[in-house]
């Protein structure tokens, strides 16, 4: 018999999560200052040395869909993911929380969902909020690792805060940087075809190395510290920062995507049944009103920014497996958001449908996935993908459970070690997301949506085995009325209704935000509506 789905854990009010937060932060905060005491006396920020630590590598690209080879995208040219994804496990249905930058990032590192950290905008910093909730990192920090941050892991905007900290969060890390390559200073040079320079269509094509761009410095950097800290504990993150628009790669990346090569989405989209607000995010609809070439060039600029980050992580990667370091070292690669191009006439993110929501999720796990454990041949799961929906906000537990570190008891994620060791395992979570006013979840077999306050904007219900394109809403079929309502029922229980809202609005600086030079060139919001 098929296993019943279950909804979200039952999710603490905003006050519970600062008590537990609080209490958590106070054990850890001991906990670092008895690590402290016992390390030497002449490296105050040495770790604790625990030959059996696992080390984390922690990649991060902002706004890569799932057009990625090991995904099954035959135009994506990504050998270093595909290479990666056939050490990992491949999530095929991995799902981010909110699909825009600040909320998903704040949501994964914090291991709360959107609705409690609060954050649903790009200026708002979460320790605003919650000022003694445990990031991930700072769980790892706590715990006597090496944490360090280059570019992108918290927001920044995108291009304005580059070289800057972004809305950082300077107590998760030991140390951190923030280059900023050719592409921040010949910014000037930058074709836009549509929109803003964060979020819109542009694209350059670039002179000169990798190693100018700041993606090539991200990569850089991250080697010279796996090169540092290869005695010690470490985790490690590595921030990149395309495709985010403007889509900016040097010129041999762009030569592997011709332009007559690339594809358009559907130019006559059929959004008859698909409710007004789940197309809001594009403006004006559809494409942002670009012309079929315009859409043309800024498809070929996302694959060749892919092409390009794909590189940089081959560096990376390549760099461990150089130290010695792959089999002490889980790796873990992730995209924030997805992003549409063109699909149900939908450009960027901050929408629900799985363009915008679903992204790549890689994980190896030295012990795990590999097939060695305890001295011992268990079965290998490397190479294979998990059909299970999955969340961002899994990541917390998950690397704290295989770390074997005590996680906060505010983390509202699942554990993925069990998909880990069995990719097929059974898994009865739904994933839920949300943006603006609409709430949706996932499960094998169907996407679910509401839109305003009681759904009085609209809903949708797609059959996901069979209409994966999400193309024809069921949710007015009378003969899905129970399953609707059946639905509803697990997706406003994992929700703080719209009515009931006690928490602030997010919109303000924190402490700690926007301390990054210089406004954000286009839109610091990367989407004008958010």
């Amino acid at each position: 018999m098929k296993p019943a789905i279950k909804p979200s854990r039952a999710l603490p009010t905003i006050p519970a999560l600062l008590t537990a937060a609080a209490a958590t932060a106070a054990a850890a905060a001991a906990a670092a200052t008895a690590s402290a005491a016992a390390a030497p006396s002449d490296n105050p920020k040495s770790p604790i040395q625990n030959p059996k630590s696992l080390n984390v590598l922690f990649i991060a690209s902002d706004d890569m869909n799932t057009r990625i080879g090991a995904y099954g995208d035959t135009l994506a040219i990504t050998p270093n993911l595909d290479a990666l994804a056939k050490r990992s496990v491949r999530f095929e249905r991995a799902f981010c929380q909110y699909p825009l930058c600040n909320p998903s990032r704040s949501s994964l590192l914090t291991g709360i969902r959107p609705d409690y950290t609060p954050v649903n905008k790009q200026k708002a910093y979460f320790r605003e909020f919650l000022p003694d909730v445990v990031t991930l990192p700072q769980l790892f920090k706590n715990n006597g690792y090496v944490t360090n941050r280059v570019g992108k892991i918290f927001h920044y905007g995108v291009p304005g805060q580059i070289g800057t900290p972004g809305v950082d969060d300077p107590i998760s890390w030991n140390d951190t940087a923030n280059p900023a390559g050719r592409d921040k200073a010949e910014e000037k040079n930058i074709i836009i075809l549509k929109g803003l320079l964060g979020s819109g269509m542009s694209y350059l094509i670039a002179d000169g190395a990798d190693e100018e761009q700041t993606d090539g410095m991200v990569a850089t950097q991250a080697i010279k510290w796996l090169e540092q800290n290869r005695d010690r504990p470490f985790f490690i993150a590595a921030g990149f920062f395309r495709p985010h628009t403007p889509y900016v790669a040097p010129k041999k990346y762009y030569d592997m995507h011709p332009l007559d090569s690339i594809p358009l989405p559907p130019q006559n989209p059929d959004v008859s049944k698909v409710p007004a607000a789940a197309l809001a995010s594009t403006k004006p609809f559809p494409f942002l009103g670009a012309t079929p070439e315009e859409q043309r060039l800024a498809i070929r600029g996302y694959y060749a920014s892919m092409s390009f980050v794909d590189a940089q992580i081959g560096r990376v990667i390549d760099a461990l497996d150089r130290l010695g370091l792959a089999d002490n070292t889980i790796i873990v690669f992730w995209g924030d958001n997805g992003f549409s191009l063109g699909e149900h006439g939908l450009w960027q993110k901050t929408n629900l449908f799985d363009s915008a929501e679903r992204v790549p999720l890689l994980i190896a796990v030295p012990g795990i996935t590999d097939g060695k454990t305890a001295g011992k041949t268990a079965g290998k799961t490397a190479g294979k993908s998990s059909p299970a929906q999955v969340e961002l906000v899994d990541l917390y537990p998950t690397l704290a459970d295989l770390a074997g570190l005590k996680p906060p008891a505010t983390l509202q994620g699942h554990s993925l070690r069990p998909l880990l060791e069995n990719p097929d395992a059974p898994w009865t979570h739904p994933a839920f997301m949300q943006v603006r006013d609409g709430r949706g979840l996932r499960t094998d077999e169907w996407y679910y949506a509401e839109w305003g306050l009681n759904a009085a904007k609209g809903r949708e219900l797609y059959d996901l085995r069979n209409d994966p394109r999400e193309l024809n809403n069921l949710a007015a079929d009378p003969a899905r009325a129970a399953l609707v309502a059946q639905l509803s029922k697990t997706l406003r229980a994992a929700f703080i209704p719209l009515e009931d809202k006690s928490a602030p609005a997010s919109n303000a600086k924190g402490k700690g935000a926007g301390k990054g030079k210089g406004k954000n060139k286009g839109n610091d919001t990367e989407d004008a509506e958010e």
